[in-house]
This record gives structure tokens, C-alpha cells and sequence, in this order.
């Protein structure tokens, strides 16, 4: 998302020939800027989820006049005199209608005023002060550039951070005051020191390298979404049991169930903000005459969104995610549709070289320039880095009904999901798979049967007898029979 910014489309408006030139702007969501005949002069900049029934509404001629034909006032907007310009970028969905309006006002209005128009608020983290002589940890709204590895999110909401960070802390005896301390051994302390739940560095009750050593287990907890602590835990269950203490065993089961409580409070999105990759897939934009069999595809990295770019699902079809489907290894395969690979190059250039690629390899392709385009970028400005997690935020934490498209984040290894972004591609594009007919088994039990090499161990099989096939009717199939 830079600065510089231009509409795929730019006609020029004469209010005689309205209809003629409206008929040119496509009924498709989209974002435009109505422009006069100044270029200094701000434009009417908006979204629509049909561009030409609003510019219809903005620049038809007025509905009712009076005795002399002069149009009567009307509480409608109406910029029929006033636009000399029509600008506009067909979208797809609404999650890249606002990054384009993003977009578009930044150039237009600048930074400041394109945050206050769109109402974008950075989100909170939560930041792990490592650095300090002692740390700590808090929820904030404000990024800074060399405290990006060490603040984690984005949350949905300011408590949200502090429930994860209240329920965190229970677990550990890192300090919770705010104040910068000065150690001496009859500082007054805390109540959370009374009720042995910090180490009190403020009273020099333990060393510099204890508290250092607790705030690192703090941090890899947060950088782990608790994997490091609930690993260390089971060891040490696991270590009892094989002992024979089951008591000790038993307490430290129950510490384990804390602690898996409290790392579910916390969305898989929530990582170190200098590490927040994503990709996104949503419904690619219209184009006239054409049916698309393609998603568009985006890419926050390097704290931008980039995008969109197209990804072809020629010859993928969509199928369940394997939480659906069970837990067998064949149950979530990368379902591949037959390709014609007859048709002439000349005649469809875009199938033809998708057809030369597999699957994986398109998508790869599709990630690959995006990654460049983020690259060439470089980073991105604390304030731009704000604007596009508010930006994803927004639109991430909605409940999943409300949530049109799909997102997947890195794997462990910080590779891609290849096979889970073509799928989700297919569902964008062909929707979801349909649910299965159900067997009617009452009428499979009236159905005529015979048993064929009977007594043969292996062999031996029971089939229902179809009729006769007469040459005076059609074929009868199983579904005939009742």
C-alpha cells in the first residue's frame, strides 16, 4: 500500500450522454472518485457494492421539476453538474474494496485524514519489555520499531490482550507494577509479592539472573502460544509417573490444564508482530464476458498488504478440510479435475499456461511475486504497519459466518500450506463441496438379490437383479426399481 495510487478505469462525464456513458460501469462492487473540472479539487471518493446503480443515484438527472423544468430541491445528493471525471477500480470483495479505498484516499487525502476517514485505531499488543533491567509485561496500542520482536498480536480488543495477559502471568512470578525501579531492600512492595505471585526484584528478594531467567520462560511462552511451557510441564508429569509418584503426578496434570486454559485464549494469529504472515484468498473481480476460475490471492508481510494477484483453480476441485472429513491421512488429497489441453493457445492464453503448470506450482508462482512486491516495497513505516493490521484486524475477527474468504498462516517451518491454499482457493471460487445424498437403506432391502459363486470363500457375492431390458423401453436403472 503506497502513496501513489490509480484507478484501473477513468471516463470522461457529459450529463447529455448519462445513460450512454453509466451503461459503460460495470454492476460490480468497486470503489470511485467522482472528479470536477479541476484535478486540485478533492474528489467524492466511496465505495459501492454496485458501482453503476450509485453513480446512477449520484448523476441522473433530477426526478421531479417544476413548471419552468428546473429541477425542484431535493434532499439527494446529486453531482450531475458538478463531475467532469468518473474513476474507478472494479473489486471482488468487500476485504479488498476497503484496502482499495485504503489506498485510494492516502493518495488522495494523505495519511492522517484517510486514518480519520476510514476509522482505523491500531490494535493492542501485548509487548515483553526484554530489554529493561527488569521486565514486564503490558498491553499497549502503540508499535515501536525496535521493540517489534518482542510485541505480540493483534488482538480483537484491548481485553482480550489483558485477559491473556492476566491469565499468562498467573502461571509465572514475573512483576505487574509499572513503575521504573530503583531496588532497595525495604522498598514497601506489592500486594501480588504478599501472595508470593512475583519474584520482588524491588526488594532484591531474588538476583538479576533469576528474574532475567523467569522473563525468558515468559517470553517463549508468548512466542510459542504456550507449546514451551506445556511441553515442560508434561515432561515433568510424565518423569512422576514413571516414578511412581502419582500424587505429584496428579498436581502437575492439574497445572497443565491451567496452563492449556490459558493458552486458549489466544487466537493462532497472535505471534511476534516483526513475524506476521498471512495469506489471504477471496473472490476475484468481475470481468465482462468471462467466467472466472480464479481467486485472488494476498499477502501481509513486511507489516503490508499486497495484492491482488490471481490464482487459477483450472483443474482443482474443492474438497472438505480433514477436521471435517476424519483423521485419516487420504481423507483431505488435493482433488485434480481433468483439463482439455486441446484448445488453441491463441484462444485461451490465461487456461493454456495454467494448464502447463501443476497446481502447486501456480500457487507458488502467485506467492513468489507477491513476496517480491513486498520486498521491493521494504519495510513498512510503523504508521502504514498500524493501518494494514487495523485493516486485517477488522476484517479477521469477525465472527467466521460474517467473514467472507479464507486466511492460512505459516507452517511451524515457515513454509506455506500449499495444498490447504488450493483448496481454499477451489471453495472461493466453486463454493463448498456439496453434502452427500443419503442411502435409503429400507428400499436397498426390497430390492431382488441373488448370491453369484456361491460357496466359493472370497468370492462369493450378493447382487440385485435388474430387469429385462425389452427393446420397446428404455434401460432401467437401479434407482427404477422400488
Amino acid at each position: 500500500m503506497s502513496a501513489a495510487f490509480d484507478f484501473s478505469h477513468r471516463i470522461e462525464f457529459l450529463p447529455a450522454n448519462a445513460d450512454e456513458i453509466l451503461r459503460n460501469v460495470p454492476a460490480a462492487p468497486g470503489v470511485f472518485a467522482l472528479r470536477g473540472e479541476r484535478e486540485g479539487d478533492e474528489p467524492y471518493l466511496t465505495r459501492a457494492a454496485d458501482l453503476r446503480r450509485r453513480l446512477r443515484r449520484l448523476l441522473a438527472p433530477p426526478e421531479a421539476v417544476d413548471e419552468q423544468g428546473r429541477p425542484v430541491l431535493s434532499k439527494r445528493l446529486n453531482l450531475r453538474e458538478k463531475v467532469r471525471w468518473i474513476e474507478w477500480t472494479a473489486t471482488g470483495s468487500e476485504f479488498e474494496s476497503a484496502l482499495v479505498l485504503y489506498c485510494a484516499s492516502r493518495a488522495v487525502y494523505g495519511a492522517e485524514e484517510a486514518r480519520r476517514r476510514l476509522r482505523l485505531h491500531p490494535p493492542y499488543f501485548l509487548r515483553v519489555t526484554m530489554t529493561h533491567e527488569h521486565p514486564r509485561v503490558y498491553s499497549t496500542n502503540r508499535l515501536s520499531k525496535r521493540a517489534l520482536a518482542e510485541t505480540f498480536g493483534p488482538f480483537p480488543s484491548r481485553a482480550a490482550a489483558e485477559r491473556y495477559c492476566d491469565a499468562v502471568l498467573d502461571l509465572f512470578k514475573l512483576r505487574r507494577c509499572y513503575e521504573d525501579l530503583q531496588p532497595y531492600p525495604e522498598h514497601p512492595g506489592c500486594v501480588y509479592g504478599e501472595m508470593k505471585k512475583c519474584m520482588e526484584p524491588c526488594k532484591l528478594a531474588c538476583s538479576a539472573e533469576e528474574y532475567a531467567a523467569e522473563a525468558q520462560r515468559v517470553f517463549r511462552f508468548f512466542a510459542t502460544s504456550g507449546e514451551s511451557m506445556l511441553a515442560e510441564v508434561a515432561a515433568l508429569r510424565e518423569k512422576a509417573s514413571a516414578a511412581m509418584d502419582f500424587e505429584e503426578a496428579a498436581a502437575l496434570h492439574k497445572q497443565w490444564e491451567r496452563v492449556k486454559a490459558a493458552a486458549l485464549l489466544v487466537d493462532e494469529l497472535v505471534r511476534p508482530v516483526a513475524e506476521l504472515r498471512a495469506v489471504v484468498l477471496q473472490e476475484a473481480a468481475p470481468r465482462a464476458g468471462e467466467k472466472l476460475e480464479e481467486a485472488a490471492v494476498f499477502l501481509l508481510e513486511r507489516g503490508r498488504i499486497v495484492g491482488p494477484e490471481p490464482l487459477s483453480t483450472l483443474g482443482v476441485r474443492a474438497v472438505r478440510e480433514q477436521t471435517a472429513v476424519g483423521s485419516s491421512l487420504f481423507a483431505q488429497p488435493l482433488m485434480l479435475a481433468a483439463v482439455p489441453l486441446d484448445e488453441p493457445a491463441s484462444e485461451a492464453p490465461a487456461a493454456t499456461k495454467a494448464a502447463t503448470l501443476s497446481p502447486e506450482d501456480r500457487a507458488r508462482e502467485v506467492l513468489q511475486r507477491l513476496a517480491e512486491r513486498a520486498d521491493s516495497a521494504g519495510e513498512a513505516e510503523i504508521n502504514e504497519r498500524c493501518d494494514s493490521l487495523s485493516l486485517f484486524r477488522r476484517w479477521y475477527y469477525r465472527p467466521e459466518k460474517q467473514r467472507a474468504g479464507e486466511v492460512f498462516l505459516p507452517n511451524a517451518d515457515g513454509a506455506w500450506p500449499i495444498r490447504r491454499i488450493l483448496n481454499g482457493a477451489a471453495r472461493i471460487v466453486l463454493g463448498p463441496p456439496g453434502e452427500l445424498q443419503a442411502v435409503d437403506r429400507e428400499a436397498a432391502k426390497n430390492l431382488k438379490t441373488k448370491v453369484i459363486h456361491p460357496g466359493r470363500e472370497g468370492v462369493e457375492r450378493v447382487v440385485p437383479v435388474l430387469p429385462k431390458r425389452s427393446r420397446s423401453r428404455k434401460s432401467v436403472t437401479p434407482g427404477d426399481i422400488g
